[in-house]
């Protein structure tokens, strides 16, 4: 038995849309996905001879579905090297909805002078259909020079030409 080009073609064209539709759905069924973002900046205290480690933690979720639980940790900040001026170096909220931001900050403070490698904040979240909780991490900072000898900053720089 002969199939025609014309029935040929419908058969492809349902098995292909019967394909993209069960793809729709498995992408769809991703869940939460959450994106964290670190950043950190320095600011020396002249007054007192201590910089100031200003921290900003942002959490995405860039999944479908709601995340709950979210916890967020970033304790890696040694007790003998920061004293907490502000803030909490962690916090949590009820929930995540898919496409949704929250952010968290806090100060720190230190009088150690030296070089500090800060580790990844760990956000844990929970997703309905799974038992285990679920882990993501933040993006790593760069190496902080703590109370570093910097040059200090020409805020103007006068340049004459009628020397040259």
């Amino acid at each position: 038995m002969a199939i025609s080009k014309e029935n040929f073609l419908l058969v492809v064209v349902a098995l292909m849309l019967i394909s993209c539709s069960t793809l729709s759905l498995a992408i769809s069924d991703v869940g939460p996905f959450v994106v964290v973002h670190k950043k950190v900046s320095l600011n020396r205290l002249k007054s007192s001879g201590s910089e100031q480690v200003s921290v900003s933690i942002d959490i995405y979720n860039q999944g479908s579905a709601t995340a709950y639980d979210v916890t967020l940790t970033d304790d890696s900040w040694t007790p003998d090297v920061f004293n907490l001026v502000s803030g909490n170096v962690t916090t949590s909220w009820e929930r995540l909805d898919a496409g949704s931001l929250v952010s968290h900050s806090f100060v720190l403070e230190s009088q150690v002078k030296g070089l500090f490698y800060g580790a990844p904040a760990v956000v844990k979240f929970r997703i309905p259909t799974k038992a285990a909780l679920q882990e993501a991490y933040s993006t790593p900072i760069l190496p902080l020079d703590i109370l570093a000898d910097r040059a200090p900053e020409k805020k103007f720089e006068w340049v004459s030409s009628e020397n040259s």
